[in-house]
C-alpha cells in the first residue's frame, strides 16, 4: 500500500524509535549530523543502580533488554501536560546499537524542555551528552508526495552502545494536548524487566484507564490525586511476517483524563464523544465557495443520473487534486477548507474527503466522514475512544434512493442511515464502488450529526479481488513450451500493477512485471509480445496480454517427457516454515479469488503416461482445488485459491501451513507424456 494513504494524525509522543519508520528513514539520513559525545560526569544513581540487576527473560536472539523504565504525567489544565521520562538498556547484541540513539517528535504545541543520556561501559569511565549536543531534523518527505509539517525530531546519540553496556537517558515534554489523553506502551519488542507509570491530576480531576492486549493491573495511590502502575517482566514483541500491526498485539493502557464535571471541550469518554468532538472541529469546513458550486455544475451538466454525477466528482477528486499533506499546528486532524483544497488542487486525505463531501452536497447527495487506521488491527471494539489510534480519512456516502449499481458494493445497511456507500478519495486507483483491502473489515469512526460510532467496513466477496490467467500452450518433443497469456486483474489485483504501471518511465520497462511473473516460474524464456489493456480506464478490469518461449521447459528422457502443468504463478508460501512457534495471527491483505486455466497440447506421436492427482483443499480461511484432464492430444490443468477470512489465528497455524504444503505440492506436480513408439 502506498505510503500517502497514511495522513498524519501525529502521535504526540515517539515512544520507541525502534518502531517508527519514520525516525528509521531520518536516523538513515540524518546521524551523520548528530556530533559524538565526550566522557563527563557519571551516569545518575537510578542507572548505576541497573548495574548488577537480574535481566529479564530473553533468548539469544534479543538485542537489548530494557531494565528501567519510567514515565510521569502530570496535567496541570485543559490545555497543559508535563511529562517526564526516564528509561535504561542493556545491550545485548551489535544489532543493539540502535538503541543509544533517542529520538523525540516536538512541534510548538509540544516542546522538549530537557534532554540527557549517558552510558554505562562495562569496564571504564562513564559517558554524558546532553541537550545541546542533540540534532533537529524534521520528518523526510513521503513517497509520492509533499510533506509540510511543523513536527519535527530531536536526536541524541548516546556513545559506546555496545553490547555489555548500559544506556540511558531522561527527558521532559510540556505540551498543549489536543485531547486529554495518553498511551503507555509498557510492552516493546524488547523485553523489559521494570516499568513504571505515574499520574498527576488537579484537584477534582477523574481518569478512566482500559488495558489493551494484558489484564488490567491496579494501581497504587500516592495521594494527592496521584496514582502508580508498575509491571514487571513483560516478554518482548517479535515481529513475525503478516502479524497484525503492533497496536494490535503489544500490551498497552490507554487513560483518559476528566476535568470536574466530567467534561470539556479537549476530552470524552466514548466514540459518540469523540463523533462531536471531531464534528466541532472540522465545522464549516465542508461549505462550498461560489467556484465549488461553479465546478460542480460544469463537471456534472452532462450527466444523466446522480450516479453518473457522483462518479466524475470522485474522478475528479482523485485525480485532479494531489496528494499534499501540509499539516501544522492541529493540521495533523483538522483538514483545510474545501475552498482553500479546490483552490490550490492539493491536499491530505482529509482534505481530499472534505472537497469531495463538499462536491457530492452541491448534487443533493449527503455524506459523512469516517475516521480510520490504514492498517487494519490497529483499532478494535473493545478500545476506548482515542484520538492517536487513526491515521487516516475517508467517506461514507449516503446513497439515494435511486442510485443502485451492481458497481457499488463497498456498502452496508446503516439502522438509521440507510444504504452507506465507502470510498476513499486518496486512493487514486480505486473506483468508487470499492474499497481496497486494508480498509474491509476494519473499524472506523463514522462522524454524524448525532455524534461518532465505531462501525466495522464490509468485506467484500474474494471474487471482487483476483488474477484469472488463462494459457494455452504447445509443447514440442524437444521440451519447448510456447504460449500465449491472457490475466485479467480486479480489485487491488489491479490496482498495484496500475500503481506499478503508472510509475514506469520508459517503454521498455513496461514489461518488467511480466518478466518477474514469468521468471518467478520458468529458468528460460523470451518473450515474443506484451501489450496492456485498460491501464487509465480504473473501472475496469486490468489485463496483460503476453506470449513467451521457454526453451527445456519439459525435461526429455528416454522417450519420455516430463511437463509441469501449473506453468506460471505461485500460491504456496513459506511463513510458517520456521523453528519458533506461531504466536501471532496470520493476517492477509484482503479477500482474493485467483484462478488458472491451462492448455497444453502435446506432440504428435505421445500419450498420456500419468496425470496428477486432483486436489482439494477447504479451510474456513482459505481454499484450493485443483484438477487435470485429457482430451485428445491436449491437457487441461485448473484450479483455484481463495482466501475467505482475514485473519488465521496463531492456534490454526498448522492448518495453514498444511494448506500452502499441499499447495507447494500440486504445483510441483507433473504429468508424464510416453512416446508411443516405445509401447
Amino acid at each position: 500500500m502506498s505510503n500517502k494513504l497514511f495522513c498524519s494524525l501525529v502521535p504526540r509522543r515517539l515512544l520507541n524509535n525502534r518502531r517508527a519508520l519514520i525516525f528509521v528513514l531520518m536516523l538513515a539520513c540524518s546521524m551523520a549530523c548528530v556530533p559524538l559525545a565526550r566522557a563527563s560526569s557519571d551516569a545518575p544513581s537510578w542507572m548505576h543502580a541497573l548495574v548488577n540487576a537480574p535481566l529479564p527473560a530473553h533468548d539469544e536472539k534479543t538485542n537489548a533488554v530494557l531494565l528501567y523504565s519510567e514515565t510521569t504525567v502530570n496535567v496541570i489544565s485543559t490545555d497543559k501536560m508535563r511529562t517526564q521520562v526516564r528509561e535504561a538498556y542493556k545491550i545485548l547484541r551489535p544489532d543493539g546499537r540502535d538503541f543509544g540513539t533517542i529520538g523525540i517528535a516536538f512541534r510548538p504545541q509540544r516542546k522538549i524542555t530537557s534532554l540527557r543520556g549517558w552510558c554505562i561501559p562495562a569496564q571504564g569511565k562513564d559517558f554524558e551528552v546532553k541537550d545541546k549536543e542533540a540534532a533537529e531534523v524534521s520528518l523526510p518527505k513521503i513517497e509520492g508526495s509533499d510533506l509540510i509539517t511543523d513536527v519535527k525530531e530531536k536526536l541524541l546519540r548516546i556513545p559506546a552502545a555496545d553490547p555489555g553496556n548500559i544506556v540511558g537517558y531522561e527527558y521532559e515534554i510540556e505540551e498543549h494536548p489536543l485531547a486529554l489523553q495518553d498511551v503507555w506502551y509498557f510492552q516493546e519488542h524488547s523485553p523489559s524487566r521494570e516499568k513504571h507509570y505515574s499520574l498527576q491530576l488537579p484537584p477534582g480531576w477523574e481518569y478512566k484507564v482500559t488495558w489493551i492486549n494484558s489484564p488490567e493491573v491496579k494501581p497504587t495511590s500516592a495521594g494527592g490525586n496521584q496514582w502508580n502502575w508498575v509491571v514487571n517482566n513483560v516478554a518482548g514483541v517479535r515481529d513475525e511476517v503478516d502479524m497484525p500491526p503492533f497496536n494490535g498485539v503489544a500490551g498497552h493502557m490507554i487513560i483518559s483524563f476528566f476535568p470536574p464535571g466530567g467534561h470539556s471541550p479537549s476530552s470524552f469518554a466514548n466514540w459518540q464523544e469523540m463523533g462531536d468532538w471531531y464534528r466541532n472541529l472540522t465545522s464549516g469546513r465542508r461549505d462550498a465557495s461560489p467556484d465549488i458550486r461553479q465546478k460542480v455544475a460544469a463537471l456534472t451538466a452532462s450527466a444523466s443520473s446522480t450516479l453518473d454525477k457522483m462518479q466524475i466528482l470522485a474522478e475528479f477528486t482523485q485525480s485532479d487534486v494531489r496528494y499534499v499533506a501540509i499539516e501544522l499546528g492541529i493540521g495533523g486532524h483538522q483538514p483545510h477548507t474545501a475552498a482553500e483544497v479546490f483552490t490550490h488542487r492539493y491536499g491530505d486525505c482529509k482534505d481530499k474527503a472534505t472537497l469531495m463531501s463538499s462536491m457530492l452536497h452541491e448534487i443533493g447527495v449527503d455524506s459523512y466522514y469516517v475516521v480510520i487506521n490504514a492498517t487494519r488491527g490497529s483499532v478494535t471494539p473493545e478500545m476506548p475512544a482515542y484520538v492517536d489510534a487513526f491515521n487516516h480519512m475517508i467517506l461514507a456516502i449516503k446513497l439515494p434512493d435511486e442510485v443502485s449499481s451492481p458497481a457499488l458494493i463497498a456498502t452496508m445497511q446503516h439502522p438509521l442511515l440507510g444504504r452507506l456507500l465507502f470510498f476513499d478519495p486518496t486512493s487514486e486507483l480505486t473506483p468508487l464502488g470499492q474499497i481496497g483491502g486494508y480498509l474491509q473489515s476494519n473499524w472506523g469512526l463514522l462522524v454524524t450529526p448525532e455524534g461518532g460510532e465505531l462501525v466495522q467496513l464490509p468485506k467484500l466477496a474474494a471474487e471482487t479481488n483476483g488474477v484469472q490467467r488463462t494459457g494455452h500452450f504447445v509443447l514440442d518433443s524437444t521440451g519447448t513450451l510456447e504460449g500465449e497469456i491472457r490475466e485479467v486483474r480486479v480489485g487491488d489485483r489491479a490496482r498495484s500493477q496500475r500503481a506499478t504501471q503508472r510509475a514506469v518511465h520508459s517503454a521498455s520497462d513496461k514489461i518488467k512485471p511480466i518478466e518477474r511473473i514469468l521468471a518467478d516460474s520458468l529458468s528460460t524464456f523470451h518473450i515474443k509480445q506484451a501489450s496492456i489493456v485498460n491501464l487509465q480506464h480504473c473501472d475496469q478490469p486490468f489485463e496483460y496480454r503476453y506470449s513467451f518461449v521457454a526453451p527445456d521447459y519439459a525435461k526429455n528422457a528416454g522417450g519420455f517427457l516430463v511437463v509441469r502443468l501449473r506453468t506460471l504463478g505461485s500460491k504456496t508460501r513459506g511463513l510458517l516454515e520456521t523453528k519458533e512457534t506461531r504466536k501471532f495471527p496470520v493476517e492477509f491483505d484482503g479477500p482474493v479469488k485467483d484462478s488458472d486455466k491451462f492448455e497444453i497440447s502435446f506432440p504428435a506421436g505421445y500419450v498420456v503416461e500419468d496425470l496428477p492427482p486432483p486436489v482439494d483443499a477447504d479451510f474456513s480461511f482459505a481454499s484450493y482445488h485443483s484438477k487435470s484432464e485429457v482430451q485428445g492430444n491436449l491437457i487441461r490443468y485448473t484450479r483455484t485459491f481463495e482466501v475467505k477470512e482475514l485473519s488465521v489465528p496463531s492456534s490454526r497455524a498448522e492448518e495453514l501451513k498444511k494448506l500452502y504444503r499441499i499447495i507447494a505440492g500440486d504445483e510441483r506436480n507433473t504429468a508424464v507424456l510416453k512416446a508411443a513408439a516405445s509401447h
